[in-house]
Order: structure tokens, then sequence, then C-alpha cells
């Protein structure tokens, strides 16, 4: 009989494993892609002046703008979803769930403004 519960524990690990596995090949592979970007970049870095010649990648304001956007439309994205999860399992208050996500909403995106206002001056 206690065979048969270990066995069991084993399978809901494995198949909590398995869901994992994608998140974990995404994660791995944006590592990747910002090792590149900073060995691509590296020319730049080391540039005492002038035009940085040979480099793939130069870091402006341009790329500081598309993290921040990028950022705040991920963690927005995650503020509704968690609020809408929220709602569904507690109907009686989804107006209060609902008014905390709009306020946390504009101040995420008061942030973002005043980020892409820093990286555009």
């Amino acid at each position: 009989m206690m065979a048969a519960a270990s066995a069991e524990v084993k399978y809901n690990v494995g198949s909590y494993l398995k869901e994992m596995v994608p998140v974990n090949k995404i994660a791995q592979l944006l590592w990747v892609a910002c090792a590149v970007m900073l060995v691509a970049a590296t020319p730049v870095m080391a540039a005492e002046g002038g035009d940085p010649v040979g480099s793939a990648v130069d870091f402006s304001k341009y790329f500081g703008v598309g993290l921040t956007v990028v950022g705040a439309a991920y963690g927005i994205s995650k503020l509704a979803a968690s609020a809408y999860e929220g709602m569904s399992r507690q109907p009686e208050v989804a107006g209060n769930i609902q008014t905390a996500m709009i306020i946390a909403a504009a101040l995420i995106e008061g942030f973002t403004f005043f980020a892409l206002y820093i990286c555009m001056s």
C-alpha cells in the first residue's frame, strides 16, 4: 500500500516538472540572448571615444525605451491576470480587486512614463 502512494507522489512531481520544462527553455534562451548581446557590444564598451566601429549592438536610449516598455507590459499583464483570477475565485470582492488593479496599473504606467522621459532625454 505504501509503495503505491510513493509512486503516485513521484508521478505528480514528474508531471509538474514536465510542465516547467518549456519555461526553463525560455529562460535559458533569454540568458543566451543577453550573453550574445553583451559579447556583441564589447567593442562599444571598450571604445575610448569617437565612432564605435565594429559593434553589432548599440546601447542607446532606444534600447532603454524598449526594455522599459517590455517590462511595463509584462508587469501590467501579470497584474491583470492575478486580478482576474482573484475575481473569479471570489466574485463578491470583485469591485475592490478591480479598484486596486486600476490603481496599481496607473502607478506602473506613471513609472513607465517617467522612465521613458529619462531614456529620451
